[in-house]
């Protein structure tokens, strides 16, 4: 049966008008307009968000894509509903639950009521899923099949990427051995997301550990150190190297998702393979997406940082 949405014009949003720090320039705007849905676009009634380091990054001016215009609209994850669909959508239909990461957004992010999404980067809802879930998910790491089959080091395996990135190379890829790094209190949650060794960075610098990887993945940003923990021919995939030169065999990896990665990953999702990992403080409600920022900056995150319900 057809539904029906009321759609707003205009709606509540976080909005930058030029870059800084995030509690300078990030502002509650309540007459935010609703953005045109164009052709092969979705406009999504958002439900949850969450947030990453990149978010913050773009809000700096450090990281900025092609086309990019103020006012700005920060946030690249999302879960909600579809209420309206444009020319030239395939799959998607009104009153449809998806999640997606609208890595595309040069201005219409995901910290507003509505915003408009591009078909090829969302997917359904796992049923199993929570929005809150769903929304702390779509930073997926894409394609690293060839990688990840290989003994792996996880840096930053506590961080809302590393949860994910040890679960996808053990349960996904089915790597032989996978090793992450975090604090001494964070050493359990790894042992229980499928790492096999659990390093303790307060007390081991685990580049000086005998035993090298195939894959080291840098979620911390310190690739001249991840170098050094690397077996020759292997490579340090970088998530956070996009400003500097990064040292070989380091490269810069994008952490995104699109449809068919989404897709992919539900049957892990929904056998619970793949569990979402949700810091213990979220969900922050959409009138503190500053506070929510400020405790992502802090780098004690574990897992996401979700932002709920969006009003």
């Amino acid at each position: 049966m057809a539904m029906n949405f009321e759609i707003p014009t205009k709606v509540k949003a976080w909005v930058y008008r030029e870059h800084g720090d995030v509690a300078n320039v990030l502002r509650l705007d309540p007459e935010y307009e609703v953005p045109e849905v164009q052709e092969g676009q979705v406009l999504v009634k958002v439900i949850a968000a969450s947030i990453n380091p990149i978010d913050n990054m773009r809000v700096n001016g450090v990281f900025e894509l092609p086309g990019f215009a103020f006012p700005a609209v920060p946030g690249y994850d999302l879960a909600g509903i579809v209420v309206k669909v444009g020319r030239e959508v395939k799959e998607l239909n009104v009153g449809d639950e998806v999640y997606g990461f609208t890595w595309h957004a040069k201005k219409h992010g995901t910290l507003v009521e509505y915003t408009a999404v591009e078909e090829s980067f969302l997917a359904l809802k796992p049923k199993k899923l929570s929005f809150e879930e769903a929304a702390s998910l779509p930073v997926a790491l894409k394609e690293l099949a060839s990688l990840t089959a290989s003994p792996s080091l996880s840096w930053g395996g506590a961080g809302g990427v590393g949860t994910l990135a040890i679960q996808l190379a053990k349960q996904v890829f089915g790597a032989s051995r996978v090793a992450a790094t975090s604090s001494t209190g964070k050493l359990d949650l790894l042992k229980s997301l499928g790492a096999d060794l659990a390093i303790d960075y307060t007390k081991v610098n685990f580049e000086d550990l005998p035993e090298k990887f195939d894959v080291v993945y840098d979620a911390v940003g310190q690739s001249e150190r991840a170098v050094k923990a690397v077996k020759p021919g292997g490579s340090v995939v970088s998530i956070v190297g996009y400003v500097k030169e990064l040292p070989p065999p380091a490269f810069f990896f994008e952490a995104t998702s699109d449809h068919s990665t989404l897709e992919k990953l539900k049957p892990f999702l929904e056998n619970k393979k793949v569990k979402p990992v949700i810091d213990p403080k979220s969900p922050f409600p959409f009138s503190q997406a500053i506070e929510a920022f400020s405790y992502l900056q802090t780098g004690r995150a574990t897992g996401k940082v979700v932002i709920h319900p969006v009003p």
